[in-house]
This record gives structure tokens, sequence and C-alpha cells, in this order.
């Protein structure tokens, strides 16, 4: 397949083209001017000549005399190698010549036109004659009482007009040439250039490639964001536009300058590589993943790509929920199993009134906490989470308590929201617990508020949250696990932030023996914009015991 001619070839091509075409028309309109001027000059000149030659008193006293050949064939010569003209012939009004460049054709007739000039009028014409093709002039010389009695004509040869002529060409003709290569050499320098940055690509290829490239940006399902060296935003397909919620037309900004809230507008604008890294935006979480992008060592910016995981974020919560349900049921059916055997064991033995008392007491308690939950919270998905963390914690040794005043009616706040603070307190109260010496307590409280508002309130018995770091523990990343932590570390807190924004609530953390962790709802039907009044914590002294995420 034979390679295309690339587009910065075909502009030089065509710029030859245009500048040989250019340059040729000049110097053709300067040729054909200088040609009439040189004309011009020697008609004017011999017109010239003879009208003065034919008025000299020599002339007509030479016509007068027996001989004028005699007389005037040395005037002829001595005029004629004075002006450099070619021919200078006195001529009686039959053609009779009188002198003529060669003595010989002295007397025979004068070969040209002489009809005007014998009607008094003097003319110019181009005409062959015996010593070649001339531009000549032909005028009437008069007698005293003003009768035509004799012609003069005098030439110049075209072979001398035509030296004239080269001579007078040779400046046009160096100056067309450089004018050619100066212009040849720019067109070069810059289709060469433009070669560099169209990467020697044709016009038909820069053609699919930009469909290719549009077509790609506009169907791909992640967020693409180029950003040059400067930091200006080069590209933003539709997809990132939608994530990060820019408007009009912010290509050609400054990052800083588009509005964009941490921790992605300090990730964009530092340049440095990022793989993979979570980030809570908004109601959304983020995974961005950046690199720096360079050619032939020439930094070019960098990629930024952007993908929406805030579903599979609440599965994978869900997930966990599962899984942690999943467990304690497990533990439960292995203890119930134990259970049983004591109590058959029990029948067996003949104490039957024991083996009932054994049986129910602690089903009594469960059936308890069970049915108080179910008379007070309204949302089923709550209750159920409820008591599925109470049989997680006591797997885990840790006692989980409803409070007496726990008492939810159905209020503006989602299901999934609920589930998502409710569930991310209580998972990272039962692990703080964990870091601390027995006995293990977790308090739960959660109760809908006289104005329409939601209070929970999660304490835990463990070492309590630093009050250094009380502006950063609702920031994606920050947790006080071991880096063994795994999938999704340090992400709980930053999706409770995302519920306290989006029902325009706020927080408080106590800080001291334990952690406590109170946050209040003012869910607007409707409303599913954030509000960042709830985005920080407030400080506060805790009224139970509790520990950080």
């Amino acid at each position: 397949m034979r390679k295309r001619m690339s587009l910065a070839r075909q502009l030089f091509a065509l710029q030859l083209a245009v500048i040989l075409a250019l340059v040729g028309t000049a110097a053709l309109l300067v040729f054909l001017e200088v040609r009439r001027d040189t004309r011009a000059h020697a008609e004017l000149e011999v017109r010239t000549l003879a009208s003065a030659l034919a008025e000299l008193p020599e002339v007509r006293t030479a016509l007068e005399s027996p001989d004028p050949a005699a007389v005037l064939q040395p005037l002829a010569t001595s005029v004629r190698e004075a002006t450099g003209t070619d021919f200078i012939v006195f001529m009686a009004p039959d053609r009779t010549r009188y002198t003529h460049p060669n003595p010989e054709r002295v007397g025979e007739p004068f070969v040209g036109t002489i009809g005007p000039a014998l009607e008094g009028r003097a003319f110019t014409e181009s005409y062959e004659g015996t010593l070649g093709p001339s531009v000549r002039a032909v005028v009437p010389i008069r007698d005293a009482d003003g009768e035509v009695d004799a012609l003069l004509s005098i030439g110049i040869l075209q072979e001398q007009i035509g030296s004239e002529l080269q001579r007078r060409l040779y400046p046009v003709v160096y100056l067309s040439a450089a004018a050619l290569l100066v212009a040849a050499a720019g067109s070069y320098a810059i289709s060469r250039r433009l070669d560099r940055q169209t990467l020697g690509l044709g016009a038909e290829e820069i053609t699919r490639l930009y469909e290719h490239h549009d077509a790609v940006l506009r169907t791909v399902r992640e967020g693409l964001l180029i950003v040059s060296p400067r930091g200006e935003l080069v590209l933003a397909n539709d997809q990132a536009r939608a994530l990060l919620g820019l408007t009009g037309h912010p290509e050609g900004r400054q990052v800083r300058d588009l509005g964009l809230r941490p921790p992605l507008d300090g990730l964009l604008a530092s340049g440095e590589p990022a793989d993979d890294r979570l980030c809570v935006y908004g109601d959304r979480v983020l995974v961005a993943h950046q690199e720096r992008i360079e050619k032939d060592g020439r930094p070019l910016g960098t990629v930024t790509t952007l993908r929406d995981h805030t579903e599979l974020e609440a599965l994978a919560g869900e997930l966990d929920s599962v899984r942690g349900f999943t467990d304690a049921l497990r533990a439960q059916a292995h203890e119930s199993a134990n259970r049983l055997h004591t109590v058959i064991t029990m029948v067996e033995l003949g104490q039957p009134e024991r083996a009932v008392e054994f049986a129910t007491v602690e089903l009594a308690s469960a059936q308890q906490l069970a049915d108080r939950l179910t008379e007070s919270v309204e949302e089923p998905a709550l209750a159920a989470l409820l008591l599925g963390k109470a049989a997680q914690a006591a797997e885990k040794g840790v006692e989980l308590v409803v409070t007496e005043d726990t008492a939810v009616a159905e209020s503006a706040v989602t299901a999934r929201d609920l589930v998502t603070l409710v569930g991310n307190l209580v998972d990272n109260a039962i692990d703080a617990a964990l870091t601390a010496e027995p006995p293990r307590k977790v308090t739960v409280t959660a109760r809908s508020e006289p104005d329409g508002g939601l209070l929970v309130r999660v304490s835990d018995s463990g070492r309590g949250v630093d009050g250094a770091h009380l502006d950063s523990i609702f920031t994606r990343g920050w947790t006080t696990k071991s880096a063994a932590g795994g999938r999704g570390q340090g992400l709980g807190l930053a999706l409770v932030k995302q519920v306290i924004s989006r029902y325009g609530g706020e927080a408080e953390v106590g800080t001291g023996n334990g952690g406590v962790f109170t946050v209040r709802l003012h869910p607007r039907e409707g409303s599913e914009e954030p509000d960042e009044r709830g985005d920080q914590p407030t400080r506060d002294q805790p009224d139970e015991p509790g520990e950080e995420a």
C-alpha cells in the first residue's frame, strides 16, 4: 500500500506551486513591461534623432547640391557612429538612397514604408530591411517652400534591442530567483515544523484520528482529564464533567480556578502520580488514577482517569455487613448446637425444669431486644442492622447496647443512607472497643427529633479520639488501623460525611476516655443536594466512652 503524503508535505507542495506561479507571473509581467519600455525607448530615440537631423542646414544644403550622396554619406556615417544607431538613410521621394551603412547599396531603392512621410507625417515602424528586422523612424525633409523633397530613415536593429532587453532583465531574473529561494526555504521550514507537530500524518489520517478520538471520549464510561505542565486543563470528556460538576468551557483554565473540591483539586494541581486512589468527592466515591506523560523526555502534562465507585462501595459495605451477619449466624448456630446438646443431656438426666430454664434465658434476652427494636424502629433495614451488629459484637466479645430511648420514625432519610451512617459508626466503635481492655462496650442511640430530624450517637469504651485529629477524621484515608486492614481502609467516616452533607447535618466528636460520635441530620423532603454546613466535626466532651475510626 502506497503511503500517502503527510499534511505538511502536501502544504509544502501547494505553497511551492503557488510561489512558483506568483514568481513566474511576476517575472513574465516584468519581462513584458521591460520589453515594451525598451522598444518604446528605441522608437523615441530614433524618431527624435531623425527629426533633429532633418532640420540641419547642412542636410538641406546637401540636397540642393548636384551630388547629395557625396555630402550626406560622410555625415550619416559620423552621426550613426556617434549615436549608436544601426543605419541612417537619406533618400529621394522615389526611394533612391543617398546614404547607407553599406556604400554599395547607395543609389538602390529603399526597402520599407514611406507613404505617411511623403504626406508630411513622421512615423515609426518595425520592418525587416536589407540589414534585418529593425525599429525605424521615417521623417520628411522639407524645402524652403515646405514641400517634401527628401526623406530620412534612422533605425536600430532588433538584435541590438534584444541585447539591451537582456541586459535590463538580468536584475529581474536574479531578484526573482532570490525571492523564489527565500520563499521556498521559508515554506520548507514551516512544513518541517508542521510535520513534527502533526507527527507526519496526512489529512485523512488526522481526520480519522480525530473522529475516533472524539467517539472514544464520548463513549468511554470513565472520566478523562488531561492537564498541561502549566496546570491548565487541556481536555475533559463528558463523563469527567458530569462527575466533577464542570460547566461551560473549562478547557484552557487553570485547575485551581475550576472550583474543584478536595482532594481532587490538590491531586490535579500537583501532577503527582496516583495509583487507583479512592477519593470521596461530594456525594460520590471516585477512584482516581493519574500518570505523567512524556515524549522524548519532554513533559506533556498528566492524564487522570476517574471511575465512579459510589454504588460499588455502597454494595461492598452492604456485602461486608452481610458477611458479618453470616459469621454471626454461623457462630450462633455453633453455639445453639452446643446449647441444644446440653438441653438434651439435661432431659436425659431427669432435670427437665433446669433444661427449660437454660434454654429460655438467653432466648428471652435476644427476643426482648428484637421486640423492642421492631416496635421502636419503623425502618426494617435499621432494625435488622442493629440486631446483626449486636450478634456480631457479641461474637467478638463486645457488648452492644441499644439505649432505651432509641425510637426512629419514618423520615426522608433513605434506608441505604441509614445503613451507611449507623453501620460505619458501629463498625468503627466495635473495632475501637477491641483495642481496650475488657469490659468492652458499644452504646448506640438513634431517635427522631421533634423537628423531624434524626439523632444518632455511638460511643465505645476504646482509647478515645486524639483532639489533634478532629479536623481530619472525616477525610478519606484517615484511620488508626494497621496497614493490613484491607481494602477500603479509611473510607467509613468519609462515607458518613457524605450522608451528613447530603442531609445538611452536623457531627460532634467527643474526646477523652473513649470516643463519642454524635450526628444530627436535618432531612428535607425531595432534597438530594449536599449541604457543606456539616462537613467539619465540632468538639464536644464525651458523655460515654468511645474510639476513633
